[in-house]
């Protein structure tokens, strides 16, 4: 670019990881993560992949699927064990997968740039600010190659740059900090541990040694061991004593490797190792999401832009997100009480631990029993189908004024289980459908998304797919419908939806573009009451403030 040159864009979107996929994205990194970090794609995220078609590729690079020493004990996880398999299949057409961070990364991005996005690496946000009548947001980047600065103008402004945001910092968005973790460092490595994987495959291993208490250096006196491709790449994040700080103390990566020797236990030869600087287990979420035409997080803003819809994201996000951190902390808690069954706390007591867990005594089974209730309780993290799938959303954009009765679980107990039925301001649940003459099953899922409302109805629900297409065509929204029962557009292949809908054959689930139900009819209306109806109902999620039927979308808005 000339030296006078500034961008203009609709979407500036600065951070270039996995929320930060039109217009410009901005990171300041040299390029897509180079470190394995997130693997875990729980099926939400990738019923997300599916809505743009990039599921099937993101299934071939996800792996499918340990140490010498003695084993404690093995959990089945994210719904691979007969007593959660079920719950699994029944809440999503996808898969629970294993991707790590450093292949999906460059998956989102090459779809980003094949879809109009420019992506500029290297390139470091600054500040921005509002200006002028037009309420564009210029934001000043500094570009690292060449160490110039420039600006970028923008309608939108989205900040997916991390936990030190400077879009967060700049809005002075209320954050609440509680005391973290302590820090940790990860050790990116290759070993060929293929036959330590024979008898006892999995994908993360807890690796503790409370009978060498007084041996074991204070950097690791644990390592979380996660397999990155399977048998031969690995990540180790050592945990390090309480009160230890490898963020003011040095440790040398010979040290390291070392230490992953001990862990392995045996003479495996190691290559490649990578040590990573520190990081902090924080518990700290926003307070709000977003400030006028700038999001924190986000991407679901489309209607926004088009100016259809009501400013719900932060309202709606912020309890969700706030719940996940403090969730992943619990999980990172919880081990509090099989660390002491095992004899990592307190101090002192190691060996004493492992010999009570192998002799008949009232001491050994009373610790025996604390290690199998420990380990119970785990089944929250390892299989949190509920907190991954069951969010839900309460906001303007979410009509609960057709609800009979009142949502009825709350708090931990909502976050914990996986509701099979609709209910506004929940996900629109999963159920195989086919057309008459079967041409290969979709999902529920797939008749909603795609930037479109989804109206689904039965026998007799014709006056609401009229609805539809008018109320539609009124307002300058997509609102798909399509009917589902015998003989039908859609079959209910093994009756599910008609359990799961909470209507009569005549009534209407509406469906939101990110598959959020937002309203239910209980069944059809006389005359035109349909139309009239849906209209009150899209008028209201979308904050649109005047009546009657308009063919256009230039009205007075909320």
């Amino acid at each position: 670019m000339k030296e006078s040159e500034d961008v203009e864009t609709p979407f500036l979107i600065v951070g270039a990881g996995l929320a930060g996929l039109k217009g410009i994205i901005t990171s300041s990194n040299p390029g897509s993560a180079d470190t394995p970090r997130a693997h875990l794609t729980n099926q939400g995220a990738v019923e997300c992949l599916r809505d743009p078609g990039l599921e099937d590729e993101a299934m071939k690079l996800a792996s499918k699927g340990y140490m010498a020493g003695e084993e404690y004990t093995r959990l089945h996880a994210f719904g691979h064990g007969p007593g959660m398999k079920g719950e699994y299949e029944e809440a999503s057409p996808c898969r629970h997968i294993d991707l790590p961070q450093t292949l999906l990364e460059p998956l989102l991005l090459r779809h980003a740039t094949h879809n109009g996005f420019s992506i500029r690496f290297n390139t470091k946000l600054l500040s921005f600010a509002e200006t002028g009548p037009d309420g564009m947001i210029v934001a000043t980047v500094l570009d690292g190659l060449t160490n110039r600065e420039y600006k970028i103008r923008s309608k939108y402004l989205f900040g997916a740059d991390g936990a030190r945001s400077v879009v967060t910092k700049q809005l002075e968005l209320p954050m609440t900090a509680k005391a973290g973790g302590g820090a940790m460092v990860n050790i990116l490595f290759k070993a060929d541990l293929s036959h330590l994987m024979k008898a006892r495959q999995g994908n993360l291993h807890w690796i503790i040694q409370p009978d060498r208490e007084g041996e074991t250096p204070h950097f690791a006196v644990a390592c979380i061991l996660r397999m990155v491709r399977p048998w031969d790449e690995w990540m180790c994040i050592a945990v390090p004593a309480l009160g230890f700080d490898p963020r003011k103390q040095t440790v040398t990566k010979g040290q390291y490797t070392a230490r992953i020797r001990e862990i392995i236990g045996d003479d495996t030869p190691i290559e490649n190792v990578r040590v990573d600087p520190p990081w902090q287990v924080n518990e700290i979420y926003a307070e709000q999401y977003s400030k006028g035409n700038v999001f924190c997080l986000g991407d679901a803003v489309a209607y926004v832009e088009k100016g259809i819809a009501d400013r719900s994201y932060s309202v709606e996000r912020q309890p969700v997100g706030k719940g996940i951190v403090t969730r992943a902390n619990d999980a990172f808690r919880d081990n509090g009480p099989t660390f002491e069954a095992l004899g990592l706390f307190p101090p002192g007591n190691g060996r004493k631990a492992q010999e009570e867990l192998r002799i008949a005594s009232a001491e050994g089974q009373a610790r025996r029993l604390r290690l199998r209730n420990s380990l119970k309780w785990h089944m929250r993290e390892f299989n949190g189908l509920g907190i991954e799938m069951a969010q839900r959303y309460v906001s303007s954009a979410v009509y609960l004024n057709d609800e009979e009765r009142e949502f009825e679980l709350e708090g931990l107990e909502a976050q914990d289980q996986v509701l099979h039925y609709t209910y506004p301001g929940r996900r629109v649940p999963h159920a195989w459908v086919d057309t008459p003459a079967p041409k290969g099953p979709k999902s529920t899922i797939d008749l909603a998304g795609h930037g479109a409302f989804a109206l689904l109805t039965g026998h007799g629900g014709g006056a609401w797919i009229e609805a539809a297409e008018k109320v539609g065509a009124a307002l300058g929204v997509s609102i798909k419908a399509t009917a589902i029962g015998f003989g039908l557009e859609w079959q209910d292949l093994y009756d599910t939806w008609a359990d799961a809908r909470g209507v009569e054959d005549s009534g209407a689930v509406l469906v939101r573009p990110d598959r959020v139900v937002v309203w239910r009819a209980t069944q059809a209306l006389p005359g035109d009451e349909c139309a009239a109806r849906l209209q009150e109902v899209m008028r209201s999620i979308l904050g649109i403030k005047s009546k009657g039927m308009s063919n256009g979308v230039n009205e007075e808005r909320k």
